[in-house]
This record gives structure tokens, C-alpha cells and sequence, in this order.
């Protein structure tokens, strides 16, 4: 299988290429990169494309014809967006602009990461942001969406974000296990990234005459990768 990974070079992305060795299904990774270059593992050929975002938004930039699958882990936060225009543009704009150009080209599977309590009428602005896309996502009627909501992410980012380290710090003194609080409980990137590629083999091979939309909530995503 050949995927085409957008956000390449943020936390889950990154541990998406770095998964990709235990996996030899994955034949080729198309990674879309505008400034840094991600990180790769030489176990399994990378084909970097460097992009503009205006390219992006002409149907200018390079989609392959091949691919099986996009994986979008594009996100950001408004504070390193700098204003909620900019936030919703790269958090809503982009995954729904790339949909739109994956179903164009016949790809079948997207697969997308979101947040735990995305939700199109939530009071709280982040949430309700990834609520709109999740919906219009589903509205494309792609043959197979997956969406993935984690909660709290763990993992050594390029930037610091104080209210994830305070979190991480937090939940090590909570057993979210006893009080079956797993839906809350936070989790490595890396299982989110495992999460999806186990999606891709197994979920999005079903065969379906119509579109298929599977939820990933974060206790599942917790489970899928013990399994």
C-alpha cells in the first residue's frame, strides 16, 4: 500500500514514519512538508514534496495518482496560530480542502485526526472546530472515513505546550484504568499513529457498497494498540 501523509512533520505524523517499519504492507509514503523536513525511516522509501499552502488551495500541488490511502494529521493551537482565523484554516480548511482533492482522485480511504469531544455546536471553540470537520467530512461520503479522537497527547514536541505538560504531569497520579476513565485517559502519539495504520490494514478492507464512517474514540485506540 502507498500513502500520502499530511502533517508529516507534527507529533503523530512523525510517529507515523516512524511506525512504518513494523509494517511491510506499506510499500511507500508520499510525506507533503512545507518548512521542516520530518524525520524518516530508511526502511521504508519516503518521497518528500515540498508545498505551499497556496499551492495547496490552487489544486496545484502534487497528489499521486497511486495512492491507496491519506493519512491527515494536520492541527495546530490557536496560540501558535496567533488568531482563531488562522487556526480554523489550518485545522478545517486544509483536511476538508485534501478530502475533497482525495475523493477527486479516487482515492478510498481518509483517514483524519480530530480531538476527544469534537463536536459541530460546542461552546468551546477547539471543539468545535474539529465537530465542523468531522461533519463535513462525512457529508463528502468518501468510501472510507476514519476518524480518530484522542485525548490528551503524549510525546516530545518540537514546542512546549504548557497545559499538555501540566496534564501529562497530572494523569501520572491518576488510575484511570480503576475508575474507568480510559475514554479520558492520555495517550502517546504512538498509539494514535499504530491506531490508524491498523485501521488501514484491517477496517478499511472491508468491502461496502456504500461509505463507511468508523469512529475511533480514545479508549479504542488504547485497546487496538495492546491488541
Amino acid at each position: 500500500m502507498k500513502i500520502l501523509l499530511l502533517g508529516g512533520t507534527g507529533l503523530i505524523g512523525k510517529q507515523v514514519l516512524l511506525s512504518l517499519v513494523f509494517y511491510p504492507q506499506i510499500e511507500k509514503v508520499f510525506v507533503w512538508a512545507r518548512n521542516s523536513k520530518p524525520n524518516t525511516n530508511q526502511n521504508v522509501p519516503i518521497e518528500i514534496h515540498s508545498v505551499t499552502w497556496e499551492g495547496f488551495q490552487s489544486g496545484k500541488t502534487f497528489v499521486p495518482d497511486d495512492v491507496d490511502a491519506v493519512f491527515c494529521c494536520l492541527g495546530t493551537t490557536i496560540n501558535k496560530a496567533g488568531t482563531r482565523e488562522r487556526f480554523r484554516e489550518i485545522d478545517y480548511d486544509y483536511p476538508l480542502l485534501a478530502a475533497r482533492q482525495a475523493k477527486e482522485k479516487g482515492i478510498k480511504r481518509f483517514f483524519v485526526v480530530t480531538a476527544m469531544g469534537s463536536h459541530s455546536e460546542s461552546i468551546i471553540f477547539y471543539n468545535r472546530v474539529k465537530g465542523e470537520l468531522e461533519r463535513d467530512l462525512i457529508l463528502l461520503k468518501l468510501p472510507f472515513l476514519g476518524i480518530f479522537r484522542p485525548s490528551l497527547l503524549l510525546g516530545n514536541r518540537e514546542e512546549t505546550r504548557f497545559g499538555e505538560k501540566v496534564g501529562e504531569f497530572v494523569s501520572g497520579f491518576i488510575p484511570f484504568g480503576i475508575f474507568g476513565l480510559d475514554k479520558m485517559r492520555p495517550i502517546p502519539a504512538e498509539l494514535v499513529a499504530k491506531s490508524m495504520i491498523e485501521s488501514l490494514l484491517n477496517d478499511s478492507n472491508k468491502p461496502s457498497e456504500s461509505p463507511v464512517v468508523k469512529i475511533y474514540e480514545n479508549d479504542t485506540m488504547w485497546k487496538t494498540s495492546k491488541a
